[in-house]
């Protein structure tokens, strides 16, 4: 027989319950986490209102930040005390804290999360670590100051740019092995694959460009320059870069410019510069990937970009020099 009807006091104490529920649910439906490098902060943003959450310390400048697959967790890396803090994305607490080696710049994980892949600025090497037990499983050298990180979506691939030799780095995982180095333009910040994993964009920020990488030849295919009226060209230093999900446009930081570039990823046309705060340097998108949040070094605060208007329409204050930025559904 089906169950019968809820009845008498039970139904409305039961949709009170789950009014309740959804309610906390949808007052949590994501969140921002922006480390402050110079407060030793993570910020984290409400991401309906952008109102501050929490303010957590963190250890000593914090710089690259990054959810787990599972969004359980937020990584930082804490490069002046040579660790990882591990925050709990439900508590907003600091759970632990995992040895790196000396200065963590940025962080990934591998697609499933069992392994975190460290760039270590100071001595040339990524480090990879089991991220349940904290255990090194081996390090490997790479070119001086090495900074952005990207997984490929087979997860055989670790790329990893180095901004003194200018080269970005292919790893073989299962190898562990640097299998090819491709020269790019000067100080190479960030690396990111296209959706379709067919290119790698590297933003290269002294030399104000972004190079285009076939990832199966190990080939420059296109170089991308920005010229923005009004600004002289030594100001344009591109960091960050998102790609809309269709592969279509992609967002490009471009730090003392103060400026996000819109780019199409298939004719490689800058499309618009959009203005927002003081130096630019990482960006993310909402899980909707309706707005885009930008991280803004000198003015302390976060734009938020309404993607389809490609409009910035508002700015929020979060704490001292803030570097990287995730967001957690």
């Amino acid at each position: 027989m089906p169950p019968r009807a809820m009845t008498g006091r039970c139904a409305p104490l039961l949709a009170a319950a789950v009014v309740l529920c959804s309610l906390a649910a949808a007052a949590r439906a994501s969140e921002l986490f922006v480390s402050n490098e110079v407060d030793d902060t993570v910020t984290v943003l409400d991401g309906e209102s952008y109102k501050v959450i929490a303010t957590i310390p963190t250890d000593q400048r914090p710089r690259g930040i990054i959810e787990t697959p599972d969004h359980e967790a937020v990584l930082v890396c804490d490069g002046d005390s040579s660790n990882i803090d591990v925050i709990d994305t439900k508590t907003l607490k600091i759970t632990r804290r995992i040895d790196t080696g000396p200065d963590p710049e940025t962080l990934a994980t591998s697609n499933s999360g069992d392994e975190i892949y460290v760039s270590n600025e100071n001595n040339a090497l990524v480090t990879i670590i089991k991220y349940a037990t904290g255990k090194w499983i081996t390090q490997i050298p790479v070119g001086i100051e090495p900074e952005g990180l990207a997984v490929s979506k087979d997860g055989r691939t670790v790329v990893v740019v180095s901004e003194e030799t200018s080269m970005a780095h292919f790893i073989d995982t299962r190898t562990w092995q640097v299998v090819a180095n491709v020269l790019v333009d000067t100080r190479p910040r960030i690396a990111v694959y296209t959706p379709d994993q067919r290119l790698l964009w590297v933003s290269s920020e002294v030399g104000g460009t972004v190079s285009v990488i076939d990832p199966a030849s190990h080939q420059i295919v296109h170089v991308i320059n920005f010229n923005i009226p009004g600004v002289d060209r030594q100001y344009i230093g591109p960091v960050g870069i998102q790609f809309t999900p269709d592969g279509r446009t992609a967002f490009v930081a471009l730090g003392r410019a103060n400026r996000v570039a819109v780019v199409d990823a298939h004719t490689y046309e800058v499309e618009k510069y959009i203005l927002v705060g003081q130096r630019p340097w990482q960006l993310t998108f909402s899980p909707d990937r309706s707005k885009l949040y930008v991280a803004n070094g000198l003015t302390n605060d976060v734009t938020i970009i309404d993607v389809s208007s490609q409009k910035a329409v508002k700015s929020v204050p979060v704490g001292r020099l803030p570097w990287g930025i995730a967001v957690v559904p």
